[in-house]
């Protein structure tokens, strides 16, 4: 099966699309970071997110999403842009006919390094460790790849997401 795993956030959406084979195991077809200048309005970074999730799974075709869940944040400002930016994500893949699927950031974060609260450095290290990458990722598209990762696992059991 083949995964989209999205990051959100306004200025730099991550996304990571893995093959998840039974026999084989895992490996990454592609990933990046989908970005937007900081001096761009907000409402221009949702379309850049809408319209380069569209060109990814229009080129990748994954047969599921696997998208991270709002984290806990103080402001609400930003608990707001970081909504707008993950609706921006569920609206391409719902327009896609994909099959969408929430993990918390604290599941994802497990599941890629054993440790719930690890670093974004980590998270990248392990990516390039579990899935044989060269080089670590971008930090945005590491948790991506760690978001499709969880739902790979949730498909052989081991974890489980929620359908949205």
């Amino acid at each position: 099966m083949r995964i989209l795993g999205i990051d959100p956030a306004l200025r730099n959406t991550g996304y990571g699309i893995i093959e998840a084979d039974g026999k084989s195991g895992l490996s990454v077809v592609h990933y990046g970071v989908i970005s937007s200048p900081k001096e761009s309005l907000p409402s221009l970074c949702l379309l850049e997110i809408y319209r380069g999730l569209r060109t990814v799974i229009e080129n990748a075709r994954p047969e599921a999403a696997a998208v991270e869940g709002i984290i806990f944040v103080q402001s609400h400002r930003t608990a707001i842009t970081m909504g707008a930016a993950r609706a921006a994500a569920i609206l391409a893949l719902t327009e896609a006919g994909l099959p969408i699927f929430e993990y918390a950031p604290r599941r994802v974060k497990s599941a890629a390094t054993g440790q719930g609260g690890a670093k974004k450095g980590q998270v990248g290290f392990m990516m390039r460790a579990l899935l044989g990458l060269k080089e670590n990722p971008p930090a945005d598209a590491a948790d991506a790849l760690a978001v499709a990762l969880t739902h790979a696992q949730s498909r052989e059991g081991l974890t489980q997401g929620t359908r949205i």
